[in-house]
């Protein structure tokens, strides 16, 4: 797989078939290796590793419904209080993060609510914080860890 412009992270891997799985910490199984799937699980180990969210705050890739419609997130961090703190749209390397991913992400948000944004493809990283009385958001240089917040 790729280089990302992440950390280096220790992963498990798996070959079955001739499909490679890797191992997610969050659902606790091997999950098939796509270009999209290693830059998620680079967020995940980020969160994790850098940030230091707990394990426990952390979710991936769950259906939610939107005007109607089911919609799957990538990654999401809770608030303690099970609101949503972070809301993560990940890409592969190869897919260029344009207009269409802010306006994805952000129609994901109407319903979540989270005060942060991330949008990466593994190689480029776009943060924001939300400002919801405003109706605003403002660009950030990373997302805030979690001794910063809690």
């Amino acid at each position: 797989m790729q280089r990302l412009n992440f950390p280096i992270y220790n992963f498990r891997f798996k070959n079955n078939e001739n499909k490679v799985s890797i191992f997610d910490e969050i659902r606790k199984k091997f999950i098939i290796l796509t270009p999209e799937e290693w830059v998620r699980q680079h967020v995940v180990h980020y969160l994790i590793n850098e940030k230091k969210y707990p394990r426990s705050l952390i979710n991936v890739e769950k259906v939610l419904m939107i005007n109607g419609l089911r919609k799957r997130y990538d990654v999401v961090v809770f608030n303690p209080d099970g609101s949503i703190h972070i809301l993560v749209e990940c890409k592969a390397p190869e897919v260029k993060i344009s207009q269409a991913t802010f306006d994805q992400i952000a129609r994901y948000n109407m319903t979540m609510q989270a005060r942060f944004l991330k949008v990466t493809n593994g190689l480029h990283h776009y943060y924001c914080q939300m400002d919801f009385e405003n109706e605003k958001y403002e660009f950030l240089k990373s997302l805030p860890d979690y001794k910063e917040i809690y």
